[in-house]
């Protein structure tokens, strides 16, 4: 091929301008309110709405496809992100499409329950509707070596659940009531969302609990409704928009992430954090 043929190959032909834009929007990573230089990548809010604008402000915008691969984290990012979605995509009247990855559990399937339908390969993880934190105690510790914890409050209740000073009962009671109310809003959420397509088909005679905090393979899923189909992103769109134009808008990473730089002791500590949220799911 000649060098003008090369050239002339790369514009676009007029027609281009007539197809139908389908923006896919990437969400991978722990959703969390702190950007971490870490290449797994992060989701949050103020990181992700720049994508998701620009996905939704193409002029010949047919869908929204949601590509998520992410086994949560932080219940306030997840809930912000899904109701921008649902603003959006109510603003531009287009319907959004969510796709599990690896995994799509705990707060990534509350991204994906933003979206109108959901689709999920046959091995993907998906659910876990529960609330779990996690911490860690070292009063025994201090005593060990002889240091003295200082710590002074204004306030009974300020210092609740200090990893330096033995548990209290009342502060667990505290904790537990607390991850109640969160379950509460993340279960009527995924009601709200999913409406009369949740609830197992009783072939197998099981009497399952969709908010036990369990996750299913993809398969499964989609008997208890938490899925509407199986299938990959490219196999979907292909299916659905076969001459339609795909657009990738994916979040843009902070500064330091983007040049692979970062404090090493913040480092360390999100590596081990985002390496317990993907273990948990045998990733």
């Amino acid at each position: 091929m000649s060098v003008t043929d090369k050239l002339t190959s790369r514009i676009p032909k007029l027609g281009d301008r007539d197809r139908e834009v389908v923006a896919v929007v990437k969400l991978h990573g722990v959703i969390t309110p702190h950007p971490s230089p870490l290449a797994r990548g992060t989701i949050n809010y103020s990181a992700v709405e720049s994508a998701l604008t620009r996905a939704f402000d193409h002029d010949r915008l047919r869908a929204v496809a949601l590509q998520i691969n992410s086994p949560g984290g932080a219940p306030t990012q997840s809930g912000l992100i899904a109701e921008r979605v649902r603003q959006l995509a109510a603003k531009r009247n287009v319907p959004v499409l969510a796709f599990a990855e690896d995994v799509a559990a705990s707060g990534g399937y509350w991204l994906a329950c933003a979206a109108d339908e959901i689709f999920a390969h046959r091995t993907s993880l998906v659910g876990s509707i529960g609330v779990v934190s996690n911490g860690f105690g070292f009063p025994a510790l201090l005593e060990r070596f002889g240091i003295e914890r200082r710590l002074h409050t204004a306030g009974p209740n300020k210092a609740r659940l200090d990893p330096f000073s033995p548990e209290k009962t009342e502060d667990v009671e505290w904790l537990e009531h607390m991850h109640g109310q969160l379950h509460e809003l993340f279960v009527g959420w995924v009601k709200e969302r999913r409406g009369d397509r949740l609830g197992a088909d009783g072939s197998d005679g099981s009497d399952t609990d969709l908010f036990s905090g369990d996750v299913w393979l993809g398969t499964r899923a989609l008997e208890l409704g938490l899925v509407d189909g199986l299938g990959t992103l490219r196999e979907v769109l292909a299916e659905r928009y076969p001459s339609a134009e795909i657009s990738v808008a994916e979040p843009k990473k902070p500064l330091l992430a983007r040049l692979g730089m970062g404090g090493p002791a913040a480092a360390l500590v999100d590596a081990v954090e985002h390496r317990l949220a993907w273990s948990r799911f045998g990733l």
